[in-house]
């Protein structure tokens, strides 16, 4: 490994855990605007790792019950914008992307400007390891809902914890705190901002990979 390298990754992991309170979870996007006949998702942050002695999943049996309850009314009705959304809550709880995404996609094509199912989705994207299409669908939803926090919010994330972007979450971090400025969420990452900048001042620059 070159000595450039390795100080890059000793700076990334350095800022990683040096703002990992703030910062560790990435932010669901459905509020439950679409009102859905059997379950309700809960408002809530999605952390990397379930809480100790907390059960990720619900029920076999009651999930799968409920999939197919809803993929019921959604044959009868393919723009049944309430079932995909649940349908697509319901997969994502139960960390099931692909499905997910499926669900979410459906229900974009009617409504395409909801920006908490989009952003669900890149989360999703995100969850299968496709962190471009994830920060192009936070992306989205941020231009969709100028007010739209947790999309830009999420931007950050996916550039610092996955793509190793440190320059680019405190850009998109910025442009955050223009939109959440009071929260303490805010307050904490506006804090930590100037160490996090003063650490990207010293990394070394990245190379661009060579030519095949």
């Amino acid at each position: 490994m070159k000595k450039e390298t390795a100080i890059l990754f000793i700076v990334i992991a350095f800022l990683v855990g040096f703002i990992a309170g703030a910062t560790v979870a990435i932010l669901k996007g459905t509020k439950g605007v679409e009102k859905v006949a059997t379950v309700q998702k809960p408002q809530m942050a999605l952390p990397q790792a379930p809480p100790p002695g907390s059960d990720p999943t619900p029920d076999p049996a009651e999930l799968n019950l409920k999939i197919q309850s809803l993929k019921d009314i959604i044959k009868k009705d393919p723009k049944n914008l309430p079932a995909l959304v649940e349908l697509g809550n319901l997969y994502f709880d139960s960390r099931q992307p692909k499905e997910a995404i499926e669900a979410y996609s459906q229900y974009l094509s009617v409504k395409p400007d909801n920006a908490d199912v989009r952003t669900d989705m890149g989360i999703m994207y995100r969850a299968l390891g496709d962190f471009n299409r994830a920060i192009e669908e936070f992306q989205k939803a941020a231009q969709s809902d100028p007010k739209h926090i947790n999309s830009r919010y999420n931007i950050g994330i996916v550039l610092l914890h996955d793509k190793q972007d440190v320059k680019g979450a405190i850009k998109a971090w910025e442009e955050y705190l223009k939109v959440d400025t009071n929260s303490e969420r805010a307050n904490r990452l506006r804090a930590q901002l100037d160490r996090m900048k003063q650490m990207a001042d010293k990394m070394p620059p990245q190379k661009p990979p060579a030519a095949k």
